[in-house]
């Protein structure tokens, strides 16, 4: 799985979840810079590190052995996990894994050197891994 080498704090806070309607779209990452095809967030949400290794696993498989793959995200915001049947308060939970926010327009994954067809199908099942709706685009 991904995860940061090192980090300035353990615990981040959680910080504000705004409502779907209040997501400002995203302005970096935006477009298809290395690939032929990419696969583009629609929506805004929390990716944790393995579904980005489940999706890229899937990717990877269904593009054959010429396709080359980037990844364009990274996890690198910690989240904590209280255990299962503990009573609340006594601070804040272990660390349980690394997240990236994702908004509307960041293109996750790109993939080059597979027909266009067997693109467009890889990129289709390694969306469905993750918890957004995402959108197959080609290079401008």
């Amino acid at each position: 799985m991904l995860a940061p080498k090192k980090t300035k704090f353990r615990k981040w806070q959680s910080g504000r979840r705004q409502g779907a309607r209040r997501v400002k779209p995203e302005t970096r990452g935006i477009t298809v810079a290395f690939g032929a095809y990419g696969l583009k967030a629609m929506t805004q949400a929390r990716i944790t590190s393995n579904q980005i290794e489940a999706a890229r696993r899937a990717l990877s498989r269904a593009g054959g052995k010429t396709a080359k793959i980037w990844v364009r995200i990274f996890p690198d915001r910690p989240f904590t996990r209280k255990p299962s049947e503990v009573r609340m308060g006594s601070g804040k939970g272990d660390l349980a894994g690394y997240v990236v926010d994702v908004r509307p327009g960041r293109v996750i994954f790109e993939i080059d050197g597979a027909p266009e067809a067997m693109a467009r199908e890889a990129l289709r099942k390694a969306g469905t891994k993750l918890p957004i709706k995402v959108r197959v685009v080609e290079r401008a």
